[in-house]
């Protein structure tokens, strides 16, 4: 078994090299965490585009302060490259890649396991490799370690290695990085160590269990356990709409209980790239051990089917109106995938577009924090965005709200739509409006 001493050390003294694989949603703002703690990083990606902003200091996401990304890297503190060949530089390694869904909802591992294949080229030994990736249980064991040894090299022997999931929320004002606890499990005492000493260089709290397989789980169930909610309340709308009953009331009824009650909101559908994707992760893995996860799968149905249900209830409001949705032109407020951020990934609305086109519609979008909306894993609907005015709107027979920005003029769209159609309850602040319709 190998010895972490030495590791542990260089990370203390912040001598030891760390390097993120993926610089994305979540490898940027570990660059940011450590680069801000003094530790030289060296970031690695596949888009060339992404690595030509980033030495430009241009931003790609939005919530992210860039100004002192490229200050460090006009210092040489933080070096984002596409070139693996310098994989064997880092002493400690953190992958960070997307892991999505194929066409029939099982798990697309190729962003793993093609990282994992460029490191295992220019592994060396004593480096330390954590997954950060959401993934099912046994991943990292079973996918991750297979892979790495096949550089001649061993785990737990060789070299490093753990499991800590990600618990990024782009936009969320109340936490980042370093203030969100980070749990950890991993292959042996000596990696333990290690990426204990790696994450409390720069977050508050770890939290460490016994296995790589118990903290994959543990974030699979965090985000089960949203989209089961979610699908509740989903259903839950569905029957109030039938019920003539305002489901938002109810809920915020229901919230003023101080305890055993915590509040979900229904919407169009789930989108980014966690809530709507990880519960299918365990589904896929609970098979292999001949168990189907009955009321997770139920609860992706109701979730995924929720688009369907707008586009429904937009073809009722519009009759109500005598207008049919064909040659309607249809005005989308909102098609990130939540409030506040410019991240579509997985965006209901994405669906909801292509679901209006298809049924004629003439559909256009604004969204203050999206300008185009290009080619995407399930998309491609190449559109353009229109500035939200008084104009725009009144040229709409409708206009659908699928994601609450605040930086939308609530007041201005009452006024000037003819028809609000309104998923999101933003438009709960605007009284007596008879044309605003909650869906």
């Amino acid at each position: 078994m190998q010895d972490a001493k030495e590791l542990v050390r260089k990370i203390n003294a912040k001598e030891a090299i760390v390097g993120i694989c993926g610089l994305g949603y979540v490898g940027l703002p570990l660059v940011r965490a450590f680069t801000a703690k003094g530790f030289k990083v060296m970031g690695f990606d596949i888009d060339e585009k992404k690595i030509v902003k980033l030495n430009a200091g241009e931003s790609y996401i939005e919530h992210l302060d860039f100004k002192s990304l490229k200050a460090h890297i006009d210092g040489g503190r933080f070096i984002p490259t596409t070139d693996f060949k310098r994989i064997g530089e880092p002493d400690v390694i953190l992958i960070a890649v997307p892991t999505p869904l194929n066409e029939t909802r099982e798990p697309d591992l190729g962003p793993v396991r093609d990282t994992s294949e460029q490191i295992s080229r220019g592994l060396r030994k004593s480096q330390l490799i954590i997954l950060e990736s959401t993934t099912y249980p046994g991943t990292t064991d079973e996918v991750v370690k297979p892979i790495l040894e096949k550089s001649g090299l061993k785990a737990g022997t060789d070299f490093f290695l753990a499991y800590s999931p990600e618990r990024e929320d782009p936009g969320n004002p109340k936490f980042e990085t370093t203030t969100i606890p980070k749990v950890v499990g991993a292959y042996d005492p000596g990696s333990l160590a290690a990426s204990k000493a790696v994450y409390e260089a720069i977050i508050g709290q770890v939290v460490e269990v016994s296995s790589m397989a118990a903290a994959e789980l543990s974030k699979i169930l965090e985000n089960t356990f949203r989209a089961v909610n979610i699908a509740l309340v989903n259903e839950l709308k569905l029957l109030c709409l039938k019920m003539n009953i305002d489901v938002w009331e109810v809920i915020d009824a229901a919230a003023t209980k101080p305890f055993g009650f915590m509040p979900f909101y229904p919407g169009p559908g789930l989108g980014g790239h966690c809530i709507p994707i990880d519960p299918f992760y365990l589904t896929w893995k609970a098979r292999e051990y001949d168990f189907q996860t009955r009321f997770i799968e139920l609860a992706g149905d109701i979730n995924t089917m929720m688009p369907y249900h707008v586009i429904d209830h937009v073809l009722y409001a519009m009759n109500d109106r005598g207008k049919p949705l064909k040659g309607s032109k249809i005005l989308v407020l909102g098609v990130a995938y939540k409030a506040d951020v410019d991240d579509v990934r997985e965006s209901p609305a994405l669906k909801i577009i292509e679901l209006l086109q298809q049924r004629g519609a003439e559909v256009t979008f604004s969204d203050p924090h999206i300008s185009f909306i290009g080619r995407g894993r399930h998309y491609n609907l190449n559109m353009t965005g229109v500035p939200l005015n008084e104009d725009v709107l009144r040229s709409a027979d409708a206009a659908l709200i699928l994601t609450a920005h605040k930086k939308f003029d609530y007041e201005l769209i009452s006024r000037s739509s003819k028809l609000v159609l309104d998923t999101r309850n933003a438009m709960k602040a605007v009284k007596n409006r008879d044309n605003i319709v909650k869906l």
